[in-house]
């Protein structure tokens, strides 16, 4: 009897295929890496250090039990924050200047990278990230993450904000500093567009949301990792990274804009459950996080929602020139490992 082969997956929306190598089969502990130590003594995300930072954009003061926002003015930094957001010194993307304009240059094209690009500097404890802080903290974190968006969303020639975390060196931190990072693009990055264009399809034959039917099918499936009263985990159908996971809202949304109160509250704690079943089970490895959003307009076909991608493998030639990937632990074994560590935190 010849063994079953290994399994070739599309994704939900993507044309995109991913096989499951499950002959190549590893366990968790395989992928642990211990971190090395970095030198925080000069670390410029840190308290005391805010002058070796631009001047914040917005800052959380804690005032009278509660939280008081404000900007560095006139050359005066804030001490005692609870949250900065800080523009970042070598920006991708940086705030349009009179005359830019796409352009052809010896018979290609290109446009400027007009936007903007800021740090937002999680907490005041330099090793306070998700996996491992506060619930309360990471309120801030959501809120703060709310605030830029509304600031961005007011300008013309911003059609996308990008929030993205790198955790780790090995992940694309260049300070291990608590951080993510917010971008803003002059048009839809291509992925976020592919997935508009392909639920805009079933919207359009189905009248029914892509993400919500995918939302309901996952619940019941073996790749499913953990819930609260608004959000859910899982491991995706075709998941590219090995314990690659996604945190969906449970009501239907197409952006961090249209958060309550209490689904804040219950974003962040998602965030610390399941990021922790992560450190825990991996012990801390890198990773790198994004959100996937869309504007108004997109709301009937559109569900925002983050993706997690452990940096635990490395694309080789085969992924890069043909853009099929190679998972080497099934989403199911990964739900299955993940949903144990996330019940232990």
């Amino acid at each position: 009897m010849h063994a079953q082969p290994n399994e070739m997956r599309k994704d939900y929306l993507l044309n995109r295929w991913v096989v499951i190598a499950t002959k190549r089969k590893r366990r968790p502990t395989d992928f642990v890496k211990k971190a090395g130590k970095r030198n925080t003594d000069t670390c410029p995300l840190c308290p005391g250090n805010e002058h070796m930072t631009p001047p914040a954009v917005l800052v959380y003061l804690p005032s009278k039990g509660g939280v008081k926002k404000e900007k560095d003015l006139n050359g005066r930094r804030h001490k005692n924050w609870l949250i900065r957001c800080v523009p970042n010194l070598y920006p991708a993307f940086t705030p349009p200047q009179k005359g830019n304009k796409a352009k052809v240059e010896e018979g290609f094209i290109f446009k400027w990278a007009v936007g903007h690009h800021e740090v937002l500097i999680e907490s005041p404890r330099h090793d306070e990230h998700p996996g491992v802080a506060r619930v309360p903290q990471l309120i801030h974190v959501v809120n703060a993450y709310i605030d830029r968006m509304n600031e961005f969303c007011r300008k013309k020639y911003v059609k996308y904000v990008s929030i993205f975390r790198n955790h780790r060196l090995e992940a694309g931190a260049s300070l291990s500093h608590a951080h993510t990072q917010i971008i803003t693009t002059p048009s839809i990055p291509r992925t976020v567009k592919e997935e508009l264009k392909a639920s805009k399809e079933v919207w359009r034959k189905d009248r029914e949301c892509a993400f919500c039917e995918i939302l309901v099918r996952e619940k019941e499936s073996p790749r499913f990792i953990w819930e609260n009263q608004d959000f859910l985990a899982f491991a995706p159908w075709a998941g590219v990274h090995p314990f690659e996971f996604w945190i969906f809202p449970k009501e239907h949304q197409c952006c961090l804009l249209e958060l309550s109160k209490t689904q804040i509250k219950h974003l962040a704690e998602a965030l610390r459950k399941c990021l922790g079943g992560l450190n825990f089970l991996l012990e801390d490895p890198p990773y790198n996080f994004g959100f996937h959003q869309a504007t108004a307009e997109a709301c009937d076909h559109f569900h925002w929602h983050l993706e997690i991608y452990p940096k635990l493998a490395i694309w080789a030639g085969f992924e890069r020139s043909t853009g099929t990937f190679i998972n080497v632990v099934s989403p199911e074994d990964a739900a299955e490992n993940l949903r144990k560590a996330v019940a232990k935190e």
